[in-house]
């Protein structure tokens, strides 16, 4: 049997690395050269990818719970795939644009960054967890990646259900 391969410091970089880009996308200027699109579409999609994603999710603990490996492994893998269209169109839509101003009332403003901040904050905090999470179990490490998934599932529920509730109560102010 071959020795597992320790892939924490390409995670941890890639980590640091997706994290500042994001960043970096809001310190930057607007883009200011003409689209042929409504770039509104792009919030759109990104509660669409989070919801599949949070469906993926809870197919795949179901899945676990009934000892049904290959279909917990394959919905992991669709939510990794529509997580990461997710991050391209956000990434797309925070470079095109400013970020969207909440226009609501006191007591739904306060719901809605309490949300968003616990949204963003878990989605950091995920983005190395659930990594971690799928490199334990392909190299077969199962008590690692249990240990790993206890905490990454619920983060990983929270983040892609808190997306969707972020765009709607956002969507109003596009």
């Amino acid at each position: 049997m071959s020795k597992p391969r320790n892939f924490t410091p390409l995670i941890a970089a890639f980590s640091v690395v997706l994290i500042g880009v994001i960043t970096l996308l809001f310190f930057l200027p607007e883009y200011d050269g003409t689209l042929q699109f409504d770039v509104t579409i792009f919030p759109l999609l990104n509660a669409i990818f989070n919801l599949f994603t949070f469906s993926f999710l809870v197919i795949a603990l179901v899945a676990v719970k009934k000892k049904n490996i290959p279909m917990h492994r394959n919905f992991i893998f669709l939510a990794f795939v529509s997580t990461a269209f997710f991050l391209v169109s956000y990434v797309i839509y925070h470079y095109l644009t400013e970020p969207t101003k909440f226009g609501g009332g006191d007591a739904l403003r306060y719901t809605y960054y309490f949300i968003l901040i616990t949204h963003v904050m878990l989605a950091i905090v995920n983005v190395p967890l659930a990594l971690l999470s799928v490199t334990k179990a392909l190299n077969m490490q199962i008590e690692k990646h249990r240990r790993i998934a206890r905490w990454t599932m619920p983060i990983w529920l929270y983040v892609s259900s808190t997306g969707v509730i972020v765009y709607l109560l956002i969507s109003p102010y596009y």
